[in-house]
């Protein structure tokens, strides 16, 4: 079908729902902009901002040798909006950034009293899980933030490569045990994981709990992925949450916008989004969703500009979980959106840097935001499609350097074992770029 009759189209019976209860939300009181909300983790009764600082994305610039480096004067100022505003969770991670990410976090939030805030970070030990480099990247982290304890240590991206990839990274070399005897000596407060995979993969790992005793899970959760995950690269987040609830433990929450794509959904949602509330932004109807479970702690938005930070602040500042008709509407958006070819990238950067230097992740948001707002062109019975055609390929060479698009994938598939949704990315830089070619060709 074409996009206007699409529009038009209304998925029907989407279900409601089901809102497990967990640990009871309470408001907190802040000096200015009303009150954050507050989730109580039932597990030691941490009192947690519903939204999370990811510190993934902070802002960069050059430095004098032309490296890239985290721009710290914006990252502190942004942190004491946060704090001064109630948000007291931030999530870092040795990986992050080029693995400037946890330094730089922690000057920022250590010129603040230590218990004004929880610090969460990671093993991201994923292409060296030897014990000795392990424990290395943990004692690491300590000495980068300054700090005697971790308050939420995670496991990170388990579920790639399933229970083998896991033994490896974390059982064999001895640091589960590890890691447990650093919980009992009180190093790391909470001990959990993030996941990223299949279901078969996520049933295994959780199974291990009876084991390892984990105190909370980090899940991918947002109102496409609840019940419209593709099922191969990872599983609905209402499965997840049905089953981390079900062992009552909190879970943090990540990619609430999906790598940015739900503040830029196609314009026949963003119409709809509108005309249900006009005051919203699209984007906080993501966050709404997210937080509108009880069994979740924390939803983590990576927040560059202080504008996204404002925006977050306004939707968990005097918290409205969304009803259940809102939530069976955002399951009808989620169907219409599920019908474009849009690439499920979250922009993670985890497949950067490129050995051949493509741009993977602009490559991928240029496509997109083409798809969400209706500018892709599609074949010569198109209405406007020269202009379509013509305005594709010059705002693709103004986003993407001729040197780092996609023609110059060479397969070679290494960006592929660092993609926590599991994308087939070189699979997908050669069909953008075989669709451009056809366009350049004119055989579209």
């Amino acid at each position: 079908m074409d996009r206007r009759d699409f529009i038009k189209t209304t998925a029907a019976g989407a279900a409601t729902a089901a809102l497990a209860s967990c640990s009871p939300a309470k408001k907190t009181p802040q000096a200015e902009g009303g009150e954050m909300e507050i989730r109580t983790n039932p597990r030691n009764g941490d009192k947690v901002s519903l939204l999370g600082y990811g510190c993934m994305r902070w802002q960069m610039k050059k430095d004098e040798q032309g490296h890239d480096v985290i721009d710290q004067d914006s990252v502190n100022e942004l942190v004491d909006l946060a704090l001064s505003r109630g948000v007291n969770y931030f999530d870092t991670s040795p990986a992050y950034l080029q693995g400037q990410s946890e330094k730089a976090s922690a000057i920022a939030l250590n010129r603040h009293p230590r218990n004004s805030f929880f610090l969460a970070t990671k093993l991201s030990n994923f292409s060296d899980w030897s014990r000795e480099a392990s424990l290395q990247m943990y004692h690491d982290s300590f000495e980068d933030m300054q700090t005697d304890y971790i308050d939420y240590y995670l496991l990170h991206a388990i579920g790639r490569g399933g229970y083998d990839a896991f033994a490896r990274r974390y059982v064999e070399n001895g640091m589960l045990d590890f890691l447990q005897k650093e919980r009992e000596k009180g190093k790391i407060r909470q001990l959990g994981f993030s996941f990223h995979g299949s279901q078969p993969e996520f049933d295994a790992l959780l199974a291990t709990h009876a084991q390892y005793h984990y105190d909370f899970v980090q899940i991918q959760l947002n109102y496409i992925d609840w019940r419209h995950a593709d099922g191969v690269r990872n599983v609905n987040a209402e499965y997840l949450y049905e089953q981390i609830d079900k062992l009552g433990l909190p879970m943090v929450i990540m990619e609430p916008l999906r790598g940015g794509g739900l503040s830029k959904v196609p314009a026949g949602v963003a119409a709809q989004l509108k005309e249900r509330d006009p005051d919203a932004s699209v984007a906080s109807w993501a966050f709404r969703f997210a937080g509108t479970f009880p069994g979740v702690l924390t939803v983590l938005s990576g927040m560059t500009y202080r504008e996204h930070l404002e925006y977050n602040l306004r939707t968990y500042t005097g918290f409205k979980p969304c009803s259940e008709e809102e939530i069976e509407f955002l399951d009808r958006m989620a169907r219409l959106m599920r019908e474009y070819p849009i690439v499920d990238c979250t922009h993670c950067n985890y497949c950067m840097p490129c050995p051949y230097g493509v741009d993977i992740p602009g490559i991928f948001r240029h496509y997109n935001n083409s798809v969400n707002c209706g500018h892709l062109p599609q074949s010569h019975e198109q209405r406007e499609f020269a202009r379509l055609k013509r305005r594709y390929l010059v705002s693709y060479d103004r986003a993407v350097e001729s040197l780092r698009q996609a023609s110059h994938c060479i397969g070679c598939g290494q960006c592929k074992v660092h993609c926590p949704q599991s994308i087939d990315i070189p699979a997908q830089l050669h069909r953008i770029d075989h669709y451009i070619e056809q366009m350049r060709r004119g055989t579209l």
